[in-house]
């Protein structure tokens, strides 16, 4: 039982070059930026004045961050790239 735990827990992160914790200090980074953008994409949506690219060129930034970390087998993020309103 506790083989299958510790498979459960360390697969992904090491599929990716990462111990555990290197993996949770990554995606806990990103779940705060996801925040920051939310923040952003919610106040943008009542005061259009505000925060006009913040959300986008953050997300565009960290898919290239994602992009230049992923050495690993699933291969690198892929986006469509649209026009900016």
């Amino acid at each position: 039982m506790l083989t299958r735990a510790k498979t459960l827990f360390l697969a992904h992160p090491q599929s990716v070059n990462e111990s555990y914790f290197q993996h949770m200090g990554v995606a806990l980074r990103y779940a705060g930026t996801f925040a920051f953008c939310a923040f952003c994409a919610l106040v943008h949506a009542f005061l259009p004045f505000l925060f006009e690219k913040t959300a986008s060129t953050i997300v565009k930034n960290m898919v290239a961050n994602m992009n230049a970390r992923m050495d690993a087998p699933q291969g690198k993020v892929e986006t469509k790239v649209q026009p900016a309103e």
